[in-house]
């Protein structure tokens, strides 16, 4: 139910060694990410009040559109933090691609580096002003994640890893805490994280299947944005998560750093989308097996598409 990438992505993890260039390597990667996200962060916590203003209205003309679907919005925040992404990494990393959810990318990873970025993942919180959202910005090579990190930015938290190197956190560039997953086995006392879909259908289906967890686990957690629940997990402020139809850039980051803490992480394929349905699972190896188990028991290890159950 682990694919190899996922069960091998911890800290035991060689480095692939077929690389030519030496500020290719995952610390010289992870600084960048660090850096880049941090400031995107700063961008967002500055521009929320100049756009949307005390009464939490937008302040600015079209400062919010829709995507996919009508509650699937977007900001002139997200673009904004985008550009600082791309033009940041454009100066320090200009032979680097980059997919980023709004500015786009190849589909298909290519063979070098390319940069996998969210500017806001958690666009909905950031529209309603609830606390918790984040920037994302991972380094991937061969479609595999090797450095990488999430800005908190309400809480001014990084949380970063690399290949091999462990997972992190420093509050607002202070001193950097190794994190690990919680000590759990049993999974009907485990805490689980998970979010949904936009779509109608496959929220439907998404509601089944929590409706059939929620009693066999201690409790479920809501917090929108994926790439701060893999942080969690990571942190071990909750025991598992999983979603399904993520795309690169919700879990790039999220997922390595998760792994890099210790626990056991399943992801779509580099070059997946949300439309496909794929699932993210991460869990604390005490309970993992039996939690991927579980999901398998309730078919919800198979994906769910846009448009799953419509009739």
């Amino acid at each position: 139910m682990w694919s190899d990438w996922e069960v091998t992505s911890s800290r035991e993890t060689p480095v692939p060694a077929d690389r030519s260039r030496a500020d290719d390597d995952p610390e010289s990667l992870q600084r960048i990410a660090v850096d880049v996200a941090r400031e995107a962060g700063r961008h967002i916590a500055r521009r929320r009040p100049e756009v949307f203003g005390r009464g939490g209205a937008p302040s600015v003309a079209d400062a919010v559109q829709s995507k996919s679907t009508p509650t699937d919005p977007v900001t002139v925040v997200d673009t904004e933090a985008e550009h600082v992404v791309r033009e940041r990494l454009a100066e320090r990393r200009p032979n680097d691609d980059v997919l980023g959810e709004e500015g786009g990318g190849a589909r298909q990873a290519p063979s070098g580096v390319r940069w996998v970025v969210d500017p806001i993942d958690g666009t909905v919180n950031f529209l309603y002003g609830l606390p918790a959202y984040a920037v994302s910005v991972a380094a991937q090579v061969d479609g595999r994640s090797v450095a990488g990190a999430v800005e908190d930015v309400v809480r001014r938290r990084t949380y970063a890893a690399r290949l091999g190197g462990g997972a992190w956190v420093s509050d607002d560039g202070g001193e950097w805490i190794r994190l690990s997953v919680r000590d759990v086995d049993d999974v009907s006392m485990a805490l689980v994280a998970t979010g949904f879909g936009y779509g109608a259908a496959r929220r439907r289906r998404q509601g089944e299947v929590v409706g059939a967890l929620l009693p066999q686990v201690r409790d479920l957690r809501r917090v929108g944005s994926a790439a701060l629940d893999l942080c969690m997990v990571a942190e071990g402020q909750v025991d598992a998560h999983f979603e399904h139809g993520l795309s690169p850039w919700d879990w790039a980051a999220g997922a390595l750093i998760a792994a890099e803490a210790g626990a056991r992480v399943r992801t779509p394929s580099p070059h997946s989308r949300s439309s496909d349905g794929e699932v993210t699972v991460a869990a604390a190896p005490g309970v993992a097996d039996a939690f991927s188990a579980l999901l398998d028991s309730l078919g919800a290890l198979d994906p769910i598409p846009d448009g799953a159950g419509a009739q």
